[in-house]
């Protein structure tokens, strides 16, 4: 297959260019406005019971969490006449306009003191927006530009989900555009080093660039048919960026090793795409082996980079196999043009010199177990924060500190005593009807519960264990023929340890009918519940197609299962990393700015594990397809070893070095959880490619010596017919 794609792109490489061109033209044309078309959700499970509890809600009551909150100030207080005047009518107004299902306020709830801030100045407005998420952001958008700064006399800060999701989706666009503008350069400038040309850098950019629009154009054609998260984009175009550039430099230097052989343009080309081709498809299957684990997960923000990663790590594999030989067909001896930088001693192309990595590999090789036992204990260490991991839903904190609705969010918090937008809702079904008995002692022991501030019912309002406000005629919106619903407003922050907690004693609560519970917190204890029963089958699926993919690179049982442990290991480095890092604020200030919230959004781990893992994958099919190929040609292990890392050592440093520029170009971005996945991944490959691939994977094998190749009869079997050979 490989000769025979090789001959076609030899014969007709200016027709593969030509195709290439349009279909750039084409995927800018289309896929360039796809930022527009994604959404900012997706963290909720619609089976779980805080789902089907929100749909509830919304059927039955029009009621549920506030999509639009107004900040409203006014020195003459909020109790004074005439702001009291003016907030009934704003109230009255909001509750009017198109899409709005409910509307609350200070004013019209009685004066109710958690909606008061301590100082008497400001006052709580609360909306429902009808519809779904574009539905809900049509309608903010008309809503935000009639109530901002100024209403009814009244000085408002509007805030809310719905502007938080808004500031998302917009600050993942400018994220996007910022993020290449500064990494294009800098890649630049780095593989001027690597490729020692300017032609020769050049090309990795315009394969990554045909790369990155036509993932932007399945992008835009996935939107057709599901929802696709906003920062699915931002990971996946990197991830591209940084796959087309690894491809390329691993062709690119298979084909000089050819070319500083004698052979022919041709031959170079067929030689390169039989063996490093090879190798680069079935790199691109295991990424996207690992990628696909996403696809257990019942929420759509992780599915989308599956949606979206799995073409990624495809089209990255097929620009390089089809569009980068063409252009070394064109180019020829003309991809040498430009040198800036030539090594001081002469170093065969072919990697046959005994370099740094070989020296390396020699070294450890000496020393293997005194080095294994100090680099495990290194990578243990800073695996040990993991230990302590928390996990939250993300909220208006996760935006830069210029977003408006992480300053009305943390206003909110720091000045009412409260948290009334974070409410949870208790839902009774099967009851008699309004007026039912059982309701007002349930909500006595429901208030009576710990970090609960009061319970809002249709039988009153009360607080610590007894009414204090008696119902009125709002209090009626609680009923709707054979169900009621309590309104739970926690005393802490909702997105906690804490407020899971409190969901979990609200359902161990006796209750006298059926009982489902919904709102924030709820959202949180489902999510992660709903994750960690589908983590199983993702990490096996991960395990056995990576151990599946190396098995038929190497015809060995240990080898997989050696990488497998050691890819856990780094992996469990990074994560304490990044618990010591952002869950702790330790790179507060260093990586920019950001909300301390003593936990990490809960997609992060999950996130970061899948694609580092296949990362990781890549670079060990690297690796071991070369120290295979040397130990099929000699039987020492120990020079197959040496040999094998001194080929690829250089390579897979510059390739991780690459990838990590592109994923630090995500500090950039205002949101925390992209900053926290784009330094996370930097430091996994990093590590990965350095300390793993470095030491601990030569130190291995010469512990093992010849067993590493070792596979029982029928196996070996089995691999000699389908085993994949880089020869």
């Amino acid at each position: 297959m490989f000769v025979s794609l090789a001959r076609f792109t030899c014969r007709r490489s200016k027709l593969v260019l030509y195709l290439s061109g349009v279909l750039l033209v084409v995927a800018g044309a289309l896929g360039g406005g796809v930022i527009k078309e994604l959404s900012a959700g997706g963290f909720v499970d619609n089976s779980t019971e805080s789902a089907k509890t929100a749909q509830v809600m919304d059927d039955r009551f029009r009621a549920g969490a506030p999509d639009l909150v107004l900040l409203i100030s006014d020195e003459r207080g909020v109790d004074s006449p005439a702001v009291a005047a003016a907030g009934a009518r704003l109230t009255e107004r909001v509750a009017d306009e198109p899409g709005v299902e409910q509307a609350a306020s200070y004013w019209s709830l009685g004066k109710a003191a958690p909606l008061r801030a301590e100082d008497g100045r400001q006052a709580l407005l609360m909306a429902r927006i009808s519809g779904d998420e574009d539905q809900v952001q049509n309608t903010f958008k008309r809503l935000e530009s009639h109530y901002e700064h100024r209403a009814e006399g009244l000085d408002i800060r509007v805030g809310g989900n719905a502007l938080a999701d808004k500031e998302m989706s917009e600050t993942t666009e400018k994220d996007l555009i910022k993020i290449e503008a500064v990494t294009f350069p800098v890649l630049l400038v780095v593989m001027l080093f690597v490729f020692r040309s300017v032609v020769a850098a050049l090309v990795p950019l315009m394969v990554s660039g045909l790369t990155i629009l036509s993932v932007l154009l399945v992008i835009r054609v996935l939107t057709l048919f599901t929802e696709v998260s906003a920062l699915a984009s931002n990971v996946t175009t990197g991830l591209g960026l940084g796959l087309a550039i690894d491809y390329s430099l691993i062709l690119i230097k298979r084909y000089r090793e050819e070319r500083g052989r004698g052979a022919e343009t041709d031959q170079a080309i067929a030689t390169t795409l039989r063996t490093a081709g090879r190798t680069v498809l079935f790199s691109a299957v295991t990424v996207t082996l690992a990628l696909g684990a996403l696809l257990v997960f019942p929420f759509y923000f992780l599915r989308s980079f599956a949606y979206a990663g799995i073409p990624t790590a495809l089209l990255a594999a097929f620009v390089s196999l089809t569009f980068l030989p063409a252009l070394l067909k064109v180019l020829d001896h003309r991809i040498e043009k430009g040198r800036v930088l030539r090594r001081r001693t002469p170093k065969a192309e072919d990697g046959s010199g005994e370099g740094f990595w070989h020296r390396l590999a020699t070294g450890v090789m000496r020393f293997p177990l005194p080095v294994a036992g100090a680099v495990t204990a290194l990578l243990l260490l800073l695996g040990a924060p993991f230990l302590d991991l928390r996990l939250s839903l993300p909220d208006e904190r996760v935006l830069p500190a210029e977003s408006q609705a992480r300053q009305v969010g943390s206003d909110i918090r720091d000045d009412f005593r409260a948290q009334e937008t974070q409410a949870l809702n208790v839902v009774l079904d099967r009851t008699p009807g309004p007026g039912d008995r059982n309701v007002a002692p349930y909500a006595e022991r429901l208030s009576k519960l710990g970090d609960v501030s009061r319970v809002d019912s249709e039988a009153g309002t009360f607080a610590d264990g007894r009414l204090v406000q008696r119902p009125t005629d709002l209090s009626k919106r609680f009923g709707s023929g054979h169900s009621t619903y309590l309104s739970v407003v926690p005393s802490h922050q909702s997105l906690s340890e804490e407020g899971r907690a409190l969901v979990q004693d609200i359902r161990d609560l006796r209750a006298p009918y059926p009982v489902q519970v919904g709102g924030p917190a709820a959202e949180l204890t489902d999510s992660i519940d709903s994750m960690n029963a589908r983590l199983p089958l993702a990490l096996a699926v991960i395990a056995a197609s990576s151990f599946t993919v190396l098995f038929l690179f190497t015809g060995s049982l240990l080898l997989p299962l050696k990488a497998l442990i050691l890819n856990c290991l780094s992996l469990s480095a990074t994560l304490g990393v990044l618990v010591w890092g952002f869950q702790d604020g330790h790179l507060e200030g260093i990586v920019g700015d950001f909300v301390v919230t003593d936990s990490i959004t809960w997609t992060v781990p999950v996130l970061l594990f899948c694609i580092a893992f296949g990362l990781s994958m890549d670079y060990e099919v690297f690796l071991l397809s070369r120290i295979k190929e040397e130990y099929d040609r000699t039987g020492d292990n120990v020079a197959s070893v040496a040999r094998g890392l001194e080929r690829t050592g250089s390579m897979i440093t510059a390739a991780a070095v690459l990838i990590a520029i592109v994923f630090l170009g995500f500090l950039i971005s205002g949101i925390v959880y992209l900053k926290a996945i784009g330094i996370g991944l930097a430091i996994a490959v990093l590590m990965d490619a350095t300390l793993v691939r470095g030491t601990l994977v030569p130190a291995f094998m010469r512990l093992v010596g010849k067993g590493n190749w070792w596979a029982p009869k029928p196996l070996r079997a089995l691999h000699a017919k389908v085993g994949l050979r880089e020869k």
